[in-house]
């Protein structure tokens, strides 16, 4: 016999926000649990989509994907350079930190979106 998991999904529907993976660099960062509240779970999740490692001046990358930092910092996937929704990320860049990003190559673009 086996060992059986279950795990729980705590967001149903996840919008993707890579525009285009041509051109798309990606790098490991150290992703800290400063600053980050516990949700209804317990859990501190950094979410995709979050501007990394704060939405300022600072602005390195992009969380490529969920990261939880519970029981302290994690390394996670950092987008760098490539095409990226816009309106879809999970925290909308500031001025400051959209003209960071754009200046290391990361472009943005606008989905259009369908509803059905």
């Amino acid at each position: 016999m086996g060992t059986f998991y279950r795990t729980k999904v705590y967001d149903a529907f996840l919008p993707n926000f890579i525009a285009s993976e041509i051109g798309l660099i990606q790098r490991t960062f150290e992703v800290s649990d400063s600053g980050v509240s516990a949700d209804e779970y317990g859990k501190k999740i950094v979410k995709a989509g979050t501007v990394y490692p704060a939405n300022n001046t600072t602005a390195k990358g992009i969380v490529f994907e969920d990261v939880d930092v519970t029981y302290g910092s994690r390394p996670a996937s950092i987008i760098i350079a490539g095409r990226i929704f816009e309106n879809r990320l999970h925290t909308k860049p500031d001025a400051e930190a959209k003209t960071a990003l754009e200046k290391q190559g990361i472009y943005f673009d606008t989905a259009t979106e369908i509803t059905r």
